[in-house]
This record gives structure tokens, C-alpha cells and sequence, in this order.
């Protein structure tokens, strides 16, 4: 007998959560478990980010980035009041340090507009009304552009989860997919668990348990290490809000940039380095599997001889906090080595092609009776209730879900 359920989500991250929160919501008759390997949901990206609630302005339109970010920063908002995580509309300005960089920032305007995004192009006297210590000969100001704690939203919906119903099981790493004829066997640390249909969204390790149940996923994730300094209190009226540089459209990151933290202080970086290991957030964690993993793949040796100046670059960021001051003098030119400290670190899960591209969007891919989220960058966090939207649409596109709900204890 094993224990079975409608709907079992892999992964207690922000993405995760809310498929689970919308879930118990959209039938609330159904049993929907959540799986987590950690010890507490948001643990990884989800907790490891600078809590930036995104407009939209960079994104293609009608990419999946924009659609769900236009829709899920308003579904977040509405989560943030009706459950009452703190939430700051405190807005941004993009700024194009030099006349090279406006053609790029006009790019932007125009697909903010094209998005429904508010934002204004401004000039530097307008700048320097904002942010006062910013470089830049013009801007772009989103005045919607919000901060939240994302890892504060992950435990809220973890309650509401549980207040409708379903459940959060952490320290319950998956380390088997089963799919059957009317059902998937969902191998965990501490039993067999039984599920109509199951939705991956296991960030790091999203690859990994997408070959688990059958599929051979069209990408590798490979982990960024993303390196963060923090302002010391002397030095916090250097950024007011959200200072952001106009990003290389070659790359899906957005540059060093200075972050107000809703807890109180601010944030500079992240860099952008290859992690020796998936959930290496130190400079000195290794993993030999993950390492290999990334090293015997033909996508990211492509990825690395295309862009190993850039790489390079940005190791020696990673070691040099001169170098990273450097870099961030290009936005503030008033700030100073002493000026910062060590922050914190997050690790990115990068979804790379055979091909040596990075996938920019967001990835889904489905095989039998599991969806699997296989690119979820920034703005996923954003995003993550319409995305949840969009997942179990395929849920119920899929028709897995089709009879009666499932009995907690029902022999499979």
C-alpha cells in the first residue's frame, strides 16, 4: 500500500509553493503534497535572492518572461496584502552610464511600454534628483518596481497550503520517479509515495529528476555563483532605492546593481561565476558529480570557449574585491572599498543547450504524467503564482487528474 495523491510537487521553493498554494485552491477536494529535501522550503533561489518584485521591462514581449511577469508581479502583490508579507513600491532607475548605452536603454523603454510596464525616460539632472550619487548621462525610472522578502512569501504559503488542505514535507528528497499506466511512484528517503501526476519544479536539481522519471531533458542546468558585498551603514545614503546598469543582451543576467533590502540595508553585485558545485554558494565547495556534470557536457564547453573572456572577468571579480569595486564605481563612482563588506551568496540555475546557449526563458517540458519546470531564472520568484496558473492548466489539459480526488491511506 502506498500513500496516495492527486498531485505531488517536487520542490519547496517559491516556484514549488505556489503551484501547491493554487492547487489546494483550484480543487480543493484534491490531496497536493509538496516534497522538499531540505530541512525548510526556500532554501536555494528562493531564499538567496536581492527580493526585487520585477515590472516586466526587460523582456521580450509576449515571451513567457513578460506574460508571466506583467501577471505575477500583480498576483504577488495581492498575495503580499491578503497575507501580510511587507511589500515597498520603492522603484528603479536603469542607467546608461554613457551615450553608447542609450540605443540599448531606448530598446528597454520601448519593450516596457510594449509590456504595460510604467516607466519613464528621464534625464541626468532627473537622475540625480532620484539617486543622487548615480553616474549616467540619461535613465529609465520604474516607479513600480517593488522589494519583498521572497523567503518570508515562501513560508506564508506554506501555511496557506496547509490551512487548505495540503502539505509540506521537508527533509524528503525524491530519489526515484516511477511512472505507471494511471500513476507515478514517487521514491523518497522515507517511503514510496503514490501520485496521479506530478509537477517538477526542482530548480537545481531539475534536470537530475526529469531523467529520473523518463525524460531526457533538452538542456543541463549549470549552476552561477552569484557573489553579493553589502553597504555598511555609514555608506546607505549612496543608494537610495534600486540603481541598475542598462545589461549586455548577450547574457540572461542583469549586471552588478545596488538593491534596498526590504529587511533594512543594501546589497551590491551579484558577479556571475560557475559554481563548482550546485548548491555551492562558497568559493571552496566542490562537488565532483556536479563538476563532471557540467564539464563532460558539449553545451557548456560551447558556452565556455564563446564567452571566456566574459568568464574571466567575472572570476576575477570573485577574488578581486578591487576588480568588483571597480565594477560597481561604473553606477556609484562614490563608492569605496571600505565602503563595503561580504554579503551573502546565491546560486543561479542556468538551463544550457546543446548548442552552448543559454536558455533565457522559461522552460516546461512534459513526459508521462509529470510536468517538469526546467528553466526557471529571475523573474521566477515574480512570477511563480502565474506560473503555478500555467502549470496545472497542463494538469488539467493532460487529463491525469480525471476521477475521483485521492484518499490519503488509498491502496494504489
Amino acid at each position: 500500500m502506498h500513500t496516495t495523491h492527486d498531485l505531488i510537487i517536487v520542490g519547496g521553493g517559491i516556484v514549488g509553493l505556489a503551484t501547491a498554494f493554487t492547487a489546494t485552491r483550484r480543487w480543493p477536494s484534491r490531496a497536493v503534497l509538496v516534497l522538499e529535501k531540505e530541512v525548510a522550503v526556500g532554501q536555494h533561489q528562493s531564499g538567496r535572492n536581492s527580493g526585487v518584485l520585477h515590472s516586466g521591462i526587460y523582456y521580450k514581449p509576449g515571451s513567457q518572461k513578460a506574460l508571466n511577469c506583467r501577471a505575477g508581479k500583480l498576483a504577488m502583490e495581492e498575495f503580499c496584502r491578503q497575507f501580510e508579507v511587507p511589500l515597498q513600491r520603492c522603484g528603479k532607475v536603469i542607467v546608461a552610464v554613457d551615450e553608447r548605452e542609450l540605443p540599448a536603454l531606448d530598446q528597454i523603454h520601448q519593450r516596457g511600454l510594449a509590456n504595460g510596464v510604467t516607466c519613464t525616460r528621464i534625464s541626468r539632472s532627473r537622475l540625480l534628483d532620484l539617486e543622487p550619487h548615480a553616474a549616467g548621462v540619461e535613465a529609465l525610472h520604474v516607479p513600480e518596481t517593488a522589494i519583498v522578502d521572497f523567503l518570508l512569501v515562501c513560508q506564508r504559503l506554506t501555511e496557506a497550503i496547509a490551512q487548505s488542505g495540503g502539505a509540506v514535507r521537508t527533509a524528503s528528497e525524491v530519489r526515484g520517479l516511477r511512472p505507471e499506466p494511471r500513476r507515478v511512484l514517487v521514491e523518497t528517503a522515507t517511503g514510496t509515495l503514490s501520485a496521479r501526476c506530478v509537477v517538477n519544479c526542482a530548480g537545481l536539481q531539475s534536470d537530475r529528476v526529469a531523467a529520473m522519471g523518463g525524460l531526457r531533458p533538452a538542456v543541463r542546468i549549470v549552476p552561477f555563483r552569484g557573489e553579493y558585498y553589502e553597504l555598511r551603514p555609514t555608506a546607505h545614503d549612496l543608494c537610495r532605492n534600486l540603481i541598475y546598469p542598462v545589461p549586455d543582451p548577450r547574457f540572461p543576467f542583469l549586471g552588478v546593481h545596488f538593491t534596498r533590502l526590504i529587511q533594512g540595508g543594501v546589497e551590491c553585485g551579484p558577479n556571475a561565476v560557475w559554481a563548482w558545485a550546485r548548491e555551492g554558494y562558497t568559493k571552496t565547495r566542490f562537488s565532483l558529480r556536479d563538476t563532471w556534470d557540467a564539464v563532460s557536457y558539449p553545451g557548456f564547453l560551447k558556452l565556455a570557449v564563446r564567452y571566456w573572456r566574459t568568464g574571466l572577468g567575472e572570476m576575477v571579480r570573485s577574488v578581486s574585491k578591487r576588480a568588483f569595486v571597480h565594477a560597481l564605481q561604473r553606477l556609484v563612482p562614490d563608492i569605496r572599498a571600505e565602503h563595503l563588506v561580504a554579503g551573502r551568496s546565491g546560486v543561479r540555475a542556468q538551463a544550457v543547450a546543446a548548442d552552448g546557449s543559454m536558455v533565457d526563458d522559461f522552460l516546461i517540458q512534459q513526459s508521462p504524467r509529470i510536468i517538469h519546470v526546467l528553466n526557471a531564472p529571475s523573474p521566477a520568484a515574480t512570477s511563480a503564482l502565474n506560473i503555478a496558473q500555467t502549470l496545472l492548466d497542463r494538469v488539467e489539459q493532460s487529463g491525469d487528474l480525471e476521477g475521483d480526488p485521492a484518499g490519503e491511506a488509498q491502496p494504489a
